[in-house]
């Protein structure tokens, strides 16, 4: 995939395709179409009493997109539990490229001038597909996670690609749907026109009030 740009993964992201590695330091990138996605409804998504009072108290401060290759060289690392990781150094200079460009955004938790967690994605249109989270401490990437939701239901957007169905992602009520719902789905977002930064700065009682107004 010596030619393959930023450009062309665009255009692979709205074909409903996204890419993945085998392990860190393998550059082959190969390009996925599942039979089964997972996606986290946007009307419905589910914030548990315990988390809400976490986020009610602020524990972190919420940036956009100031340290956005940060966040994805923390997604890439090792950690337990997860040996690999399927960014290799192919598919971050990708991602690197689409956040110059404006198409991709990073949710960022940090403390006391401190990366502690935060997650990235990719934008286009009304669609935003989340690529990777990680934390360091307790609740962090849950916290992005949360502000992401709000932060898109302010914006206008129709749907929330998570790729693949995890435990974590279940408590937030995510589902798995077919691929032929998924690009139905995918074609309607598409056709819509959102904005990331339209919510500008959001506390956590924000948030959780842009959600539940939502569901």
């Amino acid at each position: 995939m010596a030619h393959f740009d930023a450009r062309d993964l665009l255009s692979c992201y709205a074909r409903g395709v996204f890419p993945m590695a085998d392990a860190r330091d393998d550059d082959r990138v190969f390009l996925i179409d599942p039979e089964r996605r997972g996606i986290l409804p946007l009307h419905g998504f589910h914030v548990s009493r315990r988390l809400a009072r976490t986020i009610r108290g602020d524990p972190f401060e919420i940036r956009l997109d100031t340290a956005f290759q940060a966040v994805v060289l923390a997604c890439a690392a090792s950690g337990p539990g997860r040996p690999e990781t399927w960014i290799n150094h192919s598919i971050e200079a990708l991602y690197v490229r689409l956040y110059e460009l404006g198409f991709a955004h990073s949710i960022e938790c940090w403390r006391d001038g401190e990366l502690v967690g935060g997650l990235y994605g990719v934008s286009l249109d009304g669609a935003f597909f989340g690529e990777s989270m990680f934390s360091r401490r307790r609740d962090a990437s849950k916290v992005a996670l949360v502000h992401l939701v709000a932060r898109l239901l302010a914006g206008g957007y129709r749907l929330l690609d998570a790729q693949f169905m995890t435990d974590h992602l279940t408590q937030f009520g995510a589902v798995e749907i077919t691929r032929l719902d998924y690009h139905r789905r995918l074609a309607l977002a598409l056709s819509a026109k959102a904005d990331f930064h339209r919510a500008g700065a959001m506390g956590g009682a924000a948030a959780l009030q842009v959600i539940s107004q939502a569901s």
